[in-house]
This record gives C-alpha cells, sequence and structure tokens, in this order.
C-alpha cells in the first residue's frame, strides 16, 4: 500500500476542477491524447452541457516517476530533486494514485462527504479570476473533518483576469499556510500539473490497514456511489479497508441486509476493468446483479456474509434526506406506468431522491418525490424526459411543513395542496438554514436588502482580503427556494456565491395561496407561502398566469384565494367569431339573433367547460421570471 494514494479534488462550482482532472489522466497516460476530450470525465450529456459535475467519478492513474532526471520548482524557483522529496532508493516507480471526482453544488453535498471519507488526501482548488468561495468553505470543512491532507492549489494562472497574489493571500488566511505551500496550476496548458502530481505523492500519506473498525483480515469496505447496468444491476463504487474481495465471493450490505455474490470485482481506468481482487486501501467496483431499487446507498458498508454478525458497520453512517418536494404526473394518463418504471430505474443509480405514488383531481395518478436540492431537482426530472422520453407536469417544489391541528393532531405536510386552512391550525414549524454568502464589499448595501426581503437573520460578517466579504445568516428554506439563487446573483452582478445547510426547525408563520381557473382550483399551481408575502404572490401568480395561458373558447376568471377570500383577480376574454360576416343585407335582426344565439352558447361553455392547461404553462408557472 505504500504506492498508493488515494485523494480528491474539491472545488466550488467553475473552479478548473474537470479540467484539471483531464491534464493529470493526460500527464499520468491514462487516456491517450489521440482520444482525449475536455470533461472526459463527466461523462452525462447534461454535466457536458451545463459545465457541472452531477455524478462523481473515480479513476486510477499509474504515474511513473524518474527519480533521476525529474525535477520540478517550487514557488521560490528553488530547484528541488524529486527524490528528495519522495525519499525513494529506487531509480524508478510507479504510484497508483486513485482520483475520485466529486460534484461541486451543494445539493450533493451529501455525497461529496462519503467520497471524501474514502481518501486521505484532497487538493483544494481555488479559482484565481473568482477566490475563495461559499463552497469552497463548505467543501474543506468536509475534508478538515474527514481529518484529510490537504494540498491547496491555485487554478487558473494563465487567465489575464487572474489575481493570483491577492487570491493566494486570501487562500493563506483561509488554511493559515504560507505562500510557499500553494502550488499554482493551470488545467488548459498543463502548466504546474507535474508539481501537483509531486506533491500529491510526497504529502498526501499512504492507506492504513488500520483505517478501518475490524481485523486487518476481515473485509470491510464502504460504498461512496453506484450505478445501474441493464445487463449487470447494481455496481457499487467501494473502498476497501481492510481484507480483501475477489469474484464469487459472498457479500452482505450491512444496512440494507441483502446478500450477494459478487459477480465481477474490478478498478476504474475510467473504464470499468476487471482484476482478480480489491485489498484494503484500494479503490473499485463491484458488480452485485442486484435489480431492485433501494438495496445500495451511499455510506453503507459492505462486509464478508459469513463474517457479517462479527463485522460491525463503518461509522458515520446516515441517509441522505429529500429537503425539496415535489409532484410529477405523466401529461398523458397512458403513461403513468412507464413513468412508474422510469424512476425505479433511476432510483437504481440515485437512492438520495424518492419517491411515492399520489392522485390528484385534476391531474391525474403521479408521484410525489422527495429531492435533495432545486438542482437536483432539475436534474432528474430532465432526465426523466431525455432518458425516458416522458411529457410530464412538475408542481412548483415545497418543502414539509409541521402541522399541529386545533383537535391535537399533527402532521407532515409534504404537498401544498394538502396544507390545511388557517382556522384548522394551531401551529407550523418549518426548517431553516444555516447559510454563508460570499461578496465583493461593494455589493453589501444590495445584500443586506435582499436578505431583509427573504426573511434572513444575520450572523457575523468576515473580511476575507481586500475584494471578499463572508456573511453567515439563518433563513427559512421556503425562502431560500423562493428565487433566492437568481436575485443574489442579479444583486451582486453574479459576483456572490452561496452554500447552507439544512439546520433547526423554527415556528413558521405562513399560509397556503390557491390558483383558481374558471373557479376551479389548480392543484399544481398551489403553494405555501409566507403571510406576508402573500399578497404581492397572488398578483404575481394571476397576472403572470393570465399572460401565458392560452385564450379558451369562453371568458374565464383567474384568481389567487388565500384566508378564505379572494386577494387577486384576472379576466381572460375568449376568443369570439364572428358569425354575422357571411351574411349580407336584410334586417338588423338577423344579425341580431345570431349573435343572441352565440351568446347563449358561450354562456353554456362557461358553465360545463373544462379548460385546457398545456404542459408549457405549467413548467412556466415552476420557474421564476
Amino acid at each position: 500500500m505504500d504506492k498508493v494514494r488515494n485523494f480528491s479534488i474539491i472545488a466550488h462550482i467553475d473552479h478548473g476542477k474537470s479540467t484539471l482532472a483531464d491534464r493529470l489522466l493526460e500527464i499520468t497516460g491514462t487516456i491517450d491524447k489521440r482520444v482525449m476530450r475536455d470533461q472526459v470525465l463527466d461523462s452525462m450529456e447534461l454535466e457536458r452541457e451545463r459545465g457541472i459535475t452531477i455524478k462523481m467519478q473515480p479513476v486510477r492513474m499509474i504515474y511513473k516517476v524518474n527519480h533521476t532526471n525529474l525535477r520540478f520548482q517550487n514557488n521560490d524557483s528553488e530547484i528541488i530533486p524529486k527524490s528528495k522529496i519522495l525519499n525513494s532508493k529506487s531509480s524508478d516507480s510507479e504510484y497508483i494514485l486513485n482520483l475520485i471526482d466529486t460534484p461541486g453544488h451543494i445539493d450533493f453535498s451529501y455525497e461529496v462527504s462519503r467520497a471524501l471519507r474514502a481518501v486521505e488526501g484532497s487538493i483544494l482548488l481555488v479559482d484565481a479570476t473568482q477566490g475563495v468561495q461559499a463552497q469552497t468553505l463548505t467543501t474543506l470543512g468536509m475534508a478538515e473533518a474527514a481529518g484529510l491532507k490537504i494540498i491547496p492549489v491555485l487554478s487558473k494562472i494563465d487567465s489575464p483576469l487572474a489575481r493570483t497574489e491577492e487570491v493566494s493571500g486570501e487562500i493563506e488566511k483561509l488554511l493559515k499556510v504560507g505562500k510557499e505551500s500553494i502550488l499554482r496550476v493551470s488545467g488548459k496548458t498543463g502548466e504546474g500539473v507535474e508539481t501537483l502530481l509531486g506533491e500529491i505523492i510526497s504529502k498526501i500519506p499512504p492507506p492504513s490497514a488500520t483505517v478501518g473498525v475490524s481485523p486487518v483480515s476481515v473485509f470491510q469496505s464502504l460504498i461512496f456511489d453506484f450505478k445501474y447496468s441493464n445487463h449487470k444491476g447494481v455496481i457499487v463504487f467501494i473502498r476497501v479497508f481492510s481484507g480483501e474481495v475477489k469474484k464469487g465471493d459472498r457479500l452482505r450490505f450491512k444496512v440494507a441486509g441483502k446478500e450477494f455474490q459478487a459477480l465481477e470485482v474490478g478498478v476504474f481506468t475510467p473504464e470499468e476493468k476487471p482484476v482478480d481482487s480489491l485489498r484494503a486501501g484500494e479503490i473499485g467496483y463491484i458488480v452485485t446483479g442486484i435489480k431492485e431499487p433501494g438495496v445500495a446507498s451511499v455510506g453503507d458498508t459492505i462486509v464478508a456474509a459469513n463474517q457479517a454478525d462479527a463485522t460491525p458497520a463503518l461509522a458515520g453512517y446516515e441517509s441522505a434526506r429529500p429537503v425539496v418536494w415535489a409532484s410529477v404526473y405523466p401529461e398523458n394518463q397512458d403513461n403513468f406506468n412507464g413513468l412508474k418504471h422510469a424512476l425505479m430505474r433511476l432510483r437504481l443509480s440515485d437512492s438520495a431522491f424518492s419517491f411515492e405514488e399520489e392522485s390528484s383531481g385534476i391531474l391525474g395518478r403521479g408521484f410525489r418525490c422527495g429531492f435533495l436540492g432545486m438542482l437536483h431537482l432539475e436534474i432528474i426530472t430532465e432526465r426523466l424526459r431525455r432518458e425516458f422520453n416522458l411529457p410530464l407536469v412538475i408542481t412548483l417544489p415545497s418543502i414539509t411543513y409541521k402541522v399541529q391541528y386545533k383537535n391535537g393532531k399533527e402532521e407532515t405536510i409534504y404537498t401544498p395542496s394538502f396544507f390545511p386552512e388557517d382556522h384548522l391550525i394551531v401551529a407550523v414549524r418549518e426548517p431553516w438554514v444555516s447559510a454563508t454568502i460570499i461578496i465583493p464589499p461593494e455589493y453589501m448595501s444590495s445584500v443586506m436588502q435582499l436578505l431583509y426581503e427573504f426573511e434572513a437573520e444575520l450572523g457575523e460578517t468576515e473580511t476575507m482580503g481586500a475584494m471578499r466579504t463572508a456573511l453567515r445568516f439563518e433563513m427559512p428554506l421556503r425562502e431560500l427556494m423562493r428565487g433566492f439563487f437568481d436575485r443574489l446573483k442579479a444583486a451582486t452582478s453574479g459576483y456572490g456565491s452561496i452554500s447552507y445547510t439544512v439546520s433547526a426547525e423554527r415556528p413558521a408563520l405562513v399560509t397556503r395561496l390557491d390558483i383558481l381557473v374558471a373557479d376551479e382550483p389548480v392543484l399544481a399551481f398551489a403553494r405555501v407561502i409566507s403571510r406576508r408575502q402573500v399578497e404581492w404572490e397572488a398578483e404575481t401568480a394571476v397576472e403572470k398566469l393570465s399572460k401565458i395561458l392560452p385564450r379558451q373558447m369562453f371568458t374565464l376568471k383567474i384568481q389567487a384565494k388565500a384566508f378564505g377570500r379572494i386577494l387577486a383577480s384576472r379576466t381572460l376574454s375568449g376568443m369570439r367569431k364572428d358569425v354575422t360576416q357571411h351574411m349580407y343585407g336584410g334586417d338588423i335582426t338577423r344579425k341580431m339573433k345570431l349573435r343572441e344565439k352565440q351568446k347563449k352558447g358561450k354562456k353554456k361553455m362557461k358553465e360545463r367547460g373544462k379548460v385546457n392547461i398545456p404542459q408549457d404553462v405549467f413548467i412556466k408557472m415552476m420557474k421564476r421570471d
């Protein structure tokens, strides 16, 4: 295990993590330059389109160090022989470098925390043009809590906008290290990447056989991710902490309790490559053959089946908790079974979202789904449309509320349409978040106004160099979802960044706002909002819907209702055909009779007609302008 190094790259979104991973793969010869492409570890189409990492990806690199002639430079321009740094007696050495490329978005922080438990070190990557961001602080905190060795790296030093010295100062203050400890690299040009490889080998410790909680000979491994294959079933990504696993071994999930036989074990190159066995300290995969959802989960422990009772699970496991809920319905009820099958398929590769069947009088049968955040919701629904070709209707996302009724009953409400009337409620509790914003100081006044508007409680502030200020605050999760990210970007001209964690529950002053179309409530438009925002939200909702809803054959009203009364209303005039256009000459009473007949027909249609709301209207109402 002395020649093995397990590490990850942690960074804020768009700080060059995937580009740096490309250069590491290229320099180590893991991927030939002829077949190299950008974001090679981002295999999903959505990842490549958005330029973000959604699904973590491990890869094994073999790095051959030539000690006699390979030298590198530190930041003080001192030439140091790599043999001195590596302290090796051989002239050539091969090191196994296991990299786990993790997502950078806060929605996937739980998966990142599990991945960090599978490694001994992390590269903290900071963009020289943007500096330390909010998510930098969050991921750094997780890495330090896991006891990892941190290698600070400044990226994008080749950019004309790079503030190299200034951002180096931010990192020095953050990590309390000297300037000489901060490496400078360019993932685009490859500058400094060879030096970084030397630092990984010299500073990150090799895996220890005693890091698990079982004897060295007993197999014990951590699941940090998994995926699903049509032919192989669930494939779990593991870090072996003790013992050894081979093809054909009988194994068991400690939390799920399910036993299975290892159909294949292997490593990532980055493609899956079968090997004879995986030993303590190594990172690889196991093909389970399991084709049922809910068995594999991130953070679970896999042990040998014959020693399962005597082998404890690795500490720190907890189920991922959905914080955002939305109902998903097929546009055509004939596709209900197809939607159910698609959700089950996605659940096989992503245990972080949950779903259960529900029904609506207007939308029919569908599913209430729980997600880790707004980006997670967006990704799952987009995958349903792309991978399974399903046209969907998605309700406005909501959070959970704990409602105490006057009759003493308590209930957890997941869907706004089920939120009770005010006269039935004694108290409501809702989740809050603890958040950090990092902004340039000149935007302080506009951000303070924004925090007041979104009901935030400001905590401490911290100056991070001349160009950055950190604000720590708490706010209702419901307000964070109310377009706060977009408003923050607008208020700070795109320079603001945010990270958050869900904290304790607090009393909530909220009510349900219903949207009525032709006097019928549309459950998909229902929402739970702050009492102080209800009138503004009512006006905004009816105005927006009146502009995007297609005109019908009859005149109808669009209304917003809360507190048992109508708060806002708009009238959408019906389409009208000129029924007298074919007539010419004659008495005017002939035309009057036709118009009166048309008027009576419109009246009947209004009483009996049903409003057709297209799918794109639901989507536009879900998105905030």
